[in-house]
């Protein structure tokens, strides 16, 4: 049996696949007797077929080897077109996690859209979401794990859209795609690089490739570039980093899995690309550069948000931006770790928000208060959603940050500031969301706040339990250090970060009266860190208009240039055909006589052009 399983780990993306066509027949109105929830339903089977196939591979191959499966799509001539899947204890556990959160995550909409006409429209989108995020953990092929991101756009286009009657929903949508498309665009010319020079876009073959490969620095920094494009759309990386901000927009189920998965995904292939990107040190430069500014910029944006969705988005961003800068500092293991530790917190953190906003029906902070004695599941899962994502012992982050920061400590001291700076700041941006939402005195929209139904409340009770967990998972995988190697300085500071970080959380002037700061000085400061440094109005005038004036330019020469001339020539095709109209005699030879004229003015003008080359002295 266990043999089956694992010979058949290749099946575990078509669960979730299979699933989301089962939904189809709801989800586009074939069915309305029974309503939209069989639809939910058969998703939600299939993922638990998906979660319980993978643990127990999981559970075989974590001491074993590695291995590949190659799947061959199309082969004539020399042209040989093949799926590479890589089956190891990393890509097996991916979809794991994959799994068990999209399982929760559908457990939870089950309650958080109950009431929704298109509830089998977006179970449907949920599973070629989850489809696309488990072949891309299996994927072994750089070719294969492109279209699967392509799948991933896709679905998120769709899922931000799923509101589609409401104007901020579509340009959030559109916005989110285009930005992508950007990064997916030059990945596209990295991957066709990487074909020809490399001859396959199999990672085991690359890596070999990339042992004894001679590129010149010009290309090398290119290629690596290209590659980075792509995973930093994907992570909202600066500077495409904006569309994770508008994509709050869409249903807080598919937010639950958007900022813990498919931001990870984005990371997860450039993990894959590591020994590729190993190749230009200026790629590497690059890496550390993104992910410091987006890490750093991104969590001082999140501390003057007002709406309690986008005051977590950008601190993924700012995370993501660590597990870049991990990336560079040729630190893989570490930035796995970090990936897997933030999957988990920000999943219950979004689960908690989620569940405020279905019963506030609101999601501005200045209009929250006082919910920790009415929803005493939700509080507690928020507050260990965030001490999972902070460095407070025991849990998760606080390993992974200590495990990287500790060799790095002496060798590049700056990476401990980074880590010191982004985690005070998050530790403060956290706690003052949990004092205007939970703590104080309740609002009109939260006297009579309810804890939310079952549906909700079970997934956040177990994630909650599994955030606790995941000390005893990294010590099972042997995968903490041992208490002799730890630097106490490295903890000492990575812990009075949080505690300051939330000690002035705790003690900040908050006003619920207003959003902004009457003292002009700290309203620049709110205005200049709540707009996103203004990225966006930069973006309109440089770029945008730039594109703008480029459209006039075009439409312009394509009206006037490109269609005048083909007017010019019907024009005069129809004036000629209008004269020689009344010429039109009936008599033989009058159109002899035009023939003759004719033929003599084109001999005319032959001979005269002979002439002159006669005359020309080659």
């Amino acid at each position: 049996m266990n043999q089956f399983l694992f010979s058949t780990t290749w099946w575990i993306p078509f669960y979730s696949l299979l699933g989301a066509v089962l939904t189809l027949p709801w989800a586009m109105g074939i069915v309305r007797r029974t309503g939209p929830r069989p639809a939910a339903y058969f998703n939600l089977l299939t993922t638990f077929l998906a979660f319980i196939h993978s643990l127990f591979v999981f559970k075989d191959i974590w001491n074993g080897e590695p291995e590949n499966f190659v799947i061959t799509w199309f082969s004539a001539a020399d042209l040989n077109i093949s799926f590479a899947l890589e089956i190891s204890p990393v890509s097996v556990g991916a979809t794991v996690l994959i799994a068990g959160l999209s399982l929760l995550a559908q457990i939870y909409a089950l309650g958080y859209m109950e009431k929704d006409w298109a509830l089998a429209r977006f179970f449907a989108l949920m599973g070629f979401f989850e489809a696309a995020l488990s072949g891309l953990a299996v994927s072994d092929s750089l070719f294969l794990s492109y279209a699967l991101l392509e799948m991933l756009t896709l679905s998120t286009y769709l899922l931000v859209g799923f509101w589609y009657a409401q104007p901020l929903v579509v340009t959030a949508a559109r916005d989110a795609f285009l930005t992508k498309r950007v990064g997916d665009l030059l990945l596209l010319m990295g991957v066709v690089t990487l074909s020809t020079k490399a001859g396959s876009l199999n990672f085991s073959d690359l890596y070999e490739w990339a042992q004894t490969a001679e590129l010149s620095p010009l290309t090398s920094s290119l290629l690596g570039l290209a590659l980075i494009a792509g995973p930093a759309g994907k992570c909202a990386q600066f500077p495409l980093h904006l569309w994770l901000d508008e994509a709050m927009e869409g249903p807080n189920p598919a937010s639950v899995m958007r900022n813990s998965m498919v931001v990870a995904g984005g990371a997860y292939i450039l993990f894959k690309l590591q020994p590729i990107l190993a190749l230009s040190p200026f790629a590497l430069r690059a890496l550390m550069i993104i992910g410091t500014v987006t890490a750093v910029g991104a969590s001082l944006v999140s501390i003057a948000q007002t709406d309690i969705k986008r005051a977590l988005s950008h601190s993924t961003s700012a995370y993501m931006g660590l597990v870049f800068l991990a990336v560079g500092l040729q630190q893989g293991g570490v930035a796995l770790i970090l990936l897997f530790t933030h999957a988990i917190a920000k999943a219950l953190l979004f689960m908690s928000t989620g569940s405020v906003i279905y019963t506030t029906s609101s999601q501005d902070l200045t209009e929250m208060g006082g919910l920790w004695s009415r929803m005493p599941a939700t509080t507690t899962a928020f507050v260990v959603g965030s001490a999972g994502m902070v460095t407070l012992l025991p849990l998760g982050s606080f390993w992974a940050m200590l495990s990287w920061a500790d060799g790095l400590a002496l060798i590049t001291p700056w990476v401990l500031w980074v880590l010191v700076i982004v985690n005070g700041l998050t530790a403060l941006n956290l706690t003052r969301v949990f004092r205007l939402v939970f703590w104080g005195e309740p609002q009109q929209k939260t006297r009579r706040a309810p804890e939310v139904p079952w549906p909700m409340a079970l997934p956040m009770v177990a994630l909650t339990v599994v955030t606790l967990l995941v000390p005893m998972m990294l010590q099972q995988w042997y995968l903490l250090p041992s208490w002799e190697s730890i630097n106490w300085f490295v903890v000492a500071m990575l812990v009075s970060s949080t505690m300051l970080g939330v000690g002035i959380g705790s003690t900040i002037y908050l006003h619920k009266a207003w959003s902004r700061s009457r003292v002009l000085t700290w309203r620049l400061v709110q205005d200049l860190l709540g707009y996103d440094f203004y990225i966006d109005r930069i973006y309109k005038f440089t770029v945008v208009s730039a594109v703008a004036l480029l459209s006039k330019i075009s439409a312009w020469s394509d009206r006037y240039l490109v269609d005048g001339l083909v007017n010019l020539v019907g024009f005069a095709t129809m004036f000629g055909g209008q004269s020689l109209r009344y010429s039109v005699s009936g008599q033989s030879q009058g159109y002899l006589l035009t023939i003759v004229v004719g033929i003599s003015i084109l001999g005319f003008f032959i001979g005269w052009s002979l002439g002159l080359l006669e005359k020309l002295p080659f």
